[in-house]
């Protein structure tokens, strides 16, 4: 019952913390102050803004807010948000550009399940559907999941994959963002061991720890430095009263946030101070470059306690995937076995999450896979954010990931072979 308690606890802290900024923030605001003009009662009104839409936001689901998308024709098309397929934990979602002709390239976006909604990747989605048909993987929060859809862990977050690929067919094209980059290379050899015809076009792995212990950071150390059980003892929560999920063991989204936070502490202290200082000169919107960021950033989600022990201590300690022993369902998953998927790694030369050289480690562990299939980049001057979402990933890396895409499409291998074989019978 304690571990219910800390995590009602922490929701009380919370919303607590939203009152308070709401509460001065009408108090400031109220029209008999405006008698006696003060930049202090600004201050606090400005104060008051920020820490209530803050707070506010942490238990918020972010929308995609991609409504419309203007085509070759110069006419802005309605995009529908459609559910593929629908489980449990999450779901497989379909970007339709209404009255836009199919696109040539199919492709399976893997979101993380790593403490944020898959909206995280709103701006890859948004460069991606100019000219594929999009699908992105949908997480669900798990204090919305009742104990009774069971459990969910690493294995589980596997066999969604698998299942979700074979949805889409053999001429999708998969691209996998960070958290999900190992699992999502290990769904993959599932698929050529157990169902070779439902195998991806191509992979693209970015910024994901395939082996961690490739190039440490931060994140390797920590995952080091502790033990299961105090991972256990000090991470997991069982989720309040106040959620579906009422009694499902996690890590809350709320803890996970704290981290996150507490890495770049100093950034974040100076960067809500000069926000508060905008609001107070009148100088902010509620959509400038601050809100964007942390309306998306704050938002958090939590994760199965099974997931994310499972991910520590058998990605991170046991490193199953980097030594090719992954067991799914009972089965060993030899990632050797793919040998028809293009595989290309893209690695942030500044990432401080999952170092160059982590990523990378895939390309090795495809030993089945010829040279011609396997391509690699490095991104100068990217951190890990910036490799799949900012301008790094706008101007260099995406033109790359798309050539790649066309370069290993069934279609384009077939046509290659039919030529082959009509000139070696002249």
């Amino acid at each position: 019952m304690r571990y219910m308690m800390s995590y009602d606890l922490m929701e009380t802290m919370r919303n607590t913390n939203q009152w308070l900024g709401a509460t001065a923030l009408s108090i400031a605001s109220a029209p008999a102050f405006a008698a006696w003009p003060n930049p202090g009662l600004n201050w606090m009104a400005a104060w008051g803004e920020v820490t209530e839409r803050s707070f506010q936001r942490m238990v918020a689901k972010p929308d995609w807010g991609i409504r419309t998308f203007t085509c070759e024709d110069g006419k802005d098309h309605l995009v529908d948000i459609t559910t593929v397929v629908e489980r449990p934990f999450g779901d497989l979602v379909h970007f339709r550009v209404n009255g836009r002709p199919e696109q040539p390239r199919k492709v399976l976006l893997v979101a993380p399940m790593s403490g944020h909604y898959a909206t995280l990747l709103r701006s890859t989605v948004k460069s991606l559907i100019v000219n594929c048909e999009v699908y992105v993987t949908d997480w669900h929060n798990a204090r919305d999941i009742p104990v009774s859809a069971g459990k969910f862990d690493i294995e589980d977050y596997t066999l969604y994959l698998v299942d979700f690929m074979r949805e889409l067919g053999p001429d999708t094209h998969v691209i996998a963002v960070c958290q999900p980059a190992p699992l999502t290379l290990a769904a993959t050899a599932y698929l050529a061991e157990q169902d070779p015809e439902a195998q991806p076009s191509s992979l693209t792995l970015i910024g994901g720890p395939v082996d961690p212990d490739a190039t440490p950071t931060d994140v390797t150390d920590f995952g080091r430095r502790v033990t299961m059980g105090q991972l256990e003892e000090t991470m997991i929560q069982q989720v309040g009263f106040k959620y579906k999920g009422v009694g499902r063991k996690v890590y809350p989204g709320l803890l996970q946030l704290s981290s996150f936070m507490s890495m770049n502490a100093e950034r974040h202290t100076k960067a809500f101070m000069d926000q508060i200082l905008r609001v107070s000169r009148s100088e902010a919107s509620d959509h400038d470059s601050h809100n964007r960021f942390y309306d998306e950033y704050l938002a958090v989600m939590d994760m199965t306690a099974e997931f994310y022990l499972s991910t520590v201590e058998r990605i991170f300690k046991d490193r199953e995937i980097a030594r090719n022993a992954f067991v799914v369902n009972g089965h060993q998953v030899d990632i050797g076995a793919i040998t028809d998927v293009a595989v290309k790694t893209v690695e942030g030369a500044n990432d401080d999450i999952s170092a160059p050289g982590q990523c990378i480690a895939a390309l090795d562990l495809c030993t089945g896979l010829p040279e011609t299939k396997k391509a690699s980049h490095v991104e100068p001057g990217a951190g890990h954010y910036g490799i799949f979402a900012g301008r790094s990933w706008r101007d260099n890396i995406r033109p790359l990931v798309i050539d790649f895409m066309n370069a290993n499409t069934r279609s384009a291998a077939k046509a290659k072979t039919r030529t082959k074989r009509s000139k070696a019978a002249k």
